[in-house]
């Protein structure tokens, strides 16, 4: 039977997953849209979470092609907004990537990039869904700055969630806990601040490795990538 508090906890889980699509499908969507593009209307701190976010996209990129060939291998970017990293990703030979978004905005606006830039569906498909939804077995399971929307607890529940679908690599990107960043968000600090009206969440970095590490996985990089307004731990894990 589900206690009082178990109940209390999971409506307001749902309640906050729909704060956040309803933000990411109207206002959020065209501010989120600019700051990942080329567009020169953004404002000093968007501009800055670009440069942050751009920065953690690199580091994976970067990291995965230290791998070898791309081709052969299948890959799963649950959270992929406008395609930061899945474009780049098909366009190093990836053989199949599934991409999701919470927003069906996002989806689908990343969707029009990839057919602008030529690249086969065949390849690359976008769907709007939610993470705890995401299905199937992927070789390489990529979660970039998602996780800023989710609470200690929640977030390690889904860190095992995506392990479950990774067969050799696991990748997530988050706000790590430090006193400073707490302080940060506190006034206002911390992402976008003021101009984002969802929860911003940091997170425990020992409870995300310890979640994976249940799941079979260790890691094996790390780095932290930041710029004002930006704070972004990377880690990869592989499993064994």
């Amino acid at each position: 039977m589900t206690s009082p508090d178990q109940l209390d906890k999971a409506l307001n889980k749902a309640a906050e997953k729909t704060e956040v699509k309803g933000y990411f499908e109207t206002t959020g969507f065209e501010r989120w849209n600019r700051i990942y593009s080329d567009s020169t209307e953004v404002n000093r701190v968007q501009r800055n979470i670009r440069i942050g976010h751009q920065k953690t996209v690199d580091n994976v990129l970067a990291w995965l092609q230290e791998q070898g060939n791309l081709g052969g291998r299948s890959f799963c970017d649950a959270g992929c907004g406008v395609g930061s990293l899945s474009l780049p990703l098909a366009q190093l030979g990836a053989s199949t990537i599934a991409a999701s978004d919470l927003s069906e905005a996002m989806a689908a606006e990343a969707a029009r990039r990839a057919e602008a830039a030529g690249i086969p569906s065949e390849q690359l498909q976008f769907s709007a869904s939610d993470l705890e939804s995401l299905q199937g077995t992927y070789d390489t399971v990529i979660c970039l700055d998602v996780f800023i929307h989710y609470p200690q607890q929640p977030a390690e529940d889904m860190v095992r969630h995506l392990a479950s679908m990774a067969e050799q690599h696991l990748l997530v990107s988050f706000a790590p806990y430090t006193p400073l960043l707490a302080a940060l968000k506190s006034i206002g600090q911390l992402f976008p601040g003021p101009s984002k009206t969802t929860r911003a969440y940091t997170l425990r970095e020992d409870g995300i490795v310890a979640a994976a590490a249940e799941a079979g996985f260790k890691p094996v990089r790390r780095s932290l990538n930041k710029a004002p307004f930006y704070f972004s731990r990377l880690i990869a894990f592989e499993r064994g």
